[in-house]
């Protein structure tokens, strides 16, 4: 039995169809009397009509149909319903399987197929239910359907029902099917099973392969999801544009930008170049590796965008400080008549945030509004952390209560960032107090909270917070920096003198210590936030992790080579100081990505303009 699921009391208005349902017989209407030949041509222009995705020339074949009596015949309604749902008006299709006066299972399975493939997965799922009420039984053309619903919704328990209904019907071994109970276990997170589905399958196709790779990029399991490309590529197998999208989204969130430039020629080779869905990830990819110039380019070379590529070039733009095209790009948008959803206000809100420019961040959360979107807990995180950067804390705090929802971590960690640029304790300590009454919390409040007072020089509060941290058996993040050199990943903690260059690395960073200090450079070690000695924490800030990366990239990479520099926390306020005189020192461009933006330095300044 199919777990439940609120049925949908939304009655769409639709004025593009008749409101009664037509029964009218067919009166010869191309002026032939062999009927069959005339129906059959039909669907041949609907057919036509639907690839071309004309919607004009499709309104006026339906009312030619209507005129002719031919909505009663399955086929034609088949594939009027299939042209509706293409053209993404899935309430079209609703609306004539509705006035279909005996319903096949072709019919079913159509409007099925129109809810699921135009994200109406809850509609899919209530029609699914009504036609088994009608007695009919699902085929290999409407269990797919369902269970993509299942994935969207994230409903793994329907789809489990839905798995077990195609087991005992005979359908659970039809390689249709089981690819997509594969990739719906993939979407639900249940890695596990959609792994022992697809191990199971005795044939298997594209969608079971790239369902899979998929399953295991958003688990992060990002070697697992190349090794499995890497042997489908070997066995000569399918691949299509939504396997791309996943191993390049591997690669960015790896970081692996040689690897992500050879798949990207792949899809280059394999004229998939020109997907949306490919566009958007090699966007993010390029971003996410510090290259945001050939970000530019995938985005201008695709010409036709969807909403994905429009939200991962914005995103991209506001991670690298590049404000204003960020606003262009939205006013682009509105130009093109691409409506902006929740996730591209966030991109624009990111932006501000960043940049400092409260008014325009206010602007865009009350547009948000406008466009019938109501905010989200996320958009409440920008919206603290734009105010509480820019230091009116006050507002910060106003907006906090004005929330319809309760606080989040993020939400209170956003405000205590504000409270550690602007040193204001108290707030911080206001705000230790609300996290704590939240229950557990991660590792990285714990850590803020301890920062914070180590800051104000209150060391025992911050031992407290750390103790905190140990009696609930959590470690904090080891700080590490990294950088890619061919197919090789070097990466380094503080202090760190396991690499083969150690003493090249450490004599690098002597020499521009001296270089730095003729500058004028004086390290601030008040970013050790430990009760040591003075000359201790010169010697500790000296080797943070960044520098001893940026050193190897100077000994290592050509001179014209830019150096990209990963970083899995904040960069330091001192580091960031130390990077701009070595970037004026060496005459290099250092690009280091930190766990909340990228900084590009260049002949000693810094894209973010020392505002992050």
């Amino acid at each position: 039995m199919l777990h439940q699921i609120p049925r949908s009391s939304f009655q769409p208005q639709i004025h593009i169809l008749p409101s009664k349902p037509l029964r009218i017989t067919p009166q010869n209407p191309l002026n032939e009397s062999n009927f069959e030949r005339n129906y059959r041509n039909i669907c041949n222009l609907l057919l036509s009509i639907t690839r071309s995705r004309s919607l004009f020339k499709g309104l006026q074949l339906h009312a030619h149909i209507v005129k002719s009596g031919f909505l009663t015949i399955h086929l034609v309604c088949h594939h009027l319903m299939n042209f509706y749902s293409k053209s993404q008006l899935p309430h079209c299709s609703r609306q004539i399987f509705e006035e279909t006066p005996v319903k096949s299972a072709t019919t079913w399975s159509s409007a099925i197929s129109a809810f699921a493939q135009n994200e109406l997965p809850s509609l899919a799922i209530d029609y699914f239910r009504r036609m088994l009420d009608d007695g009919l039984r699902p085929d290999d053309h409407i269990f797919p359907s369902a269970t993509k619903a299942c994935g969207i919704l994230s409903r793994c328990d329907i789809g489990q029902s839905v798995h077990s209904f195609a087991v005992k019907t005979g359908y659970g071994r039809d390689v249709f099917v089981g690819s997509s109970i594969v990739d719906m276990y993939a979407k639900c997170g249940e890695i596990g099973d959609a792994r022992k589905m697809f191990d199971e399958m005795p044939e298997r196709n594209v969608v079971s392969w790239s369902g899979m790779i998929y399953g295991y990029t958003q688990m992060g399991e990002d070697e697992e999801a190349l090794r499995l490309f890497k042997q489908a590529l070997i066995e000569d197998l399918d691949v299509n544009d939504f396997t791309f999208s996943s191993v390049v989204r591997v690669c960015g969130n790896s970081t692996l930008l040689e690897l992500g430039k050879q798949i990207h020629g792949l899809c280059l080779k394999m004229s998939y170049d020109s997907s949306s869905f490919v566009g958007s990830s090699l966007i993010s990819m390029y971003s996410k590796c510090g290259v945001i110039e050939d970000a530019y380019l995938v985005f201008h070379e695709i010409p036709i965008r969807n909403l994905g590529m429009w939200n991962s070039m914005l995103i991209a733009c506001a991670q690298h400080a590049h404000t204003e095209k960020a606003f262009n790009l939205f006013k682009q948008m509105e130009g093109v008549g691409m409506k902006p959803n929740f996730i591209t206000f966030l991109c624009v809100l990111y932006a501000c945030s960043h940049a400092g420019l409260v008014e325009k961040g206010q602007f865009y959360f009350e547009l948000m509004k406008e466009y019938g979107i109501e905010p989200r807990a996320h958009h409440y995180v920008s919206m603290v952390d734009l105010l509480g950067r820019a230091g009116k804390l006050k507002d910060a705090v106003s907006i906090i209560k004005e929330m319809p929802m309760e606080p989040t971590e993020s939400v209170w960690g956003a405000l205590l960032t504000g409270c550690r640029i602007h040193g204001d304790t108290e707030l911080a300590s206001f705000v230790a107090d609300r996290v704590f009454e939240l229950g557990p919390v991660s590792s990285g409040i714990h850590v803020m909270l301890s920062n914070a007072y180590a800051a104000a020089g209150r060391y025992e509060e911050a031992a407290r917070a750390r103790k905190m941290l140990r009696d609930q058996g959590v470690k904090k993040e080891t700080g590490l920096s990294w950088v890619e050199e061919g197919n090789r990943i070097h990466t380094f903690a503080a202090g760190d003198r396991s690499h083969p260059y150690t003493k090249e690395i450490y004599q690098k960073l002597e020499e521009l210590g001296e270089e730095m200090e003729r500058q004028g450079y004086i390290a601030d070690t008040s970013f050790v936030l430990r009760e040591v000695d003075s000359q201790e924490k010169s010697r500790s800030i000296r080797y943070h992790s960044e520098r001893l990366a940026i050193a190897f990239g100077l000994i290592s990479f050509p001179a014209e080579r830019p150096i990209r520099v990963m970083k899995n926390l904040r960069v330091c306020g001192d580091c960031h100081t130390a990077i701009k005189f070595i970037s004026k020192c060496s005459g290099r461009t250092i690009i280091v990505r930190d766990n909340n933006r990228f900084h590009r330095f260049e002949d000693g300044n810094c894209s973010c303009r020392d505002y992050w």
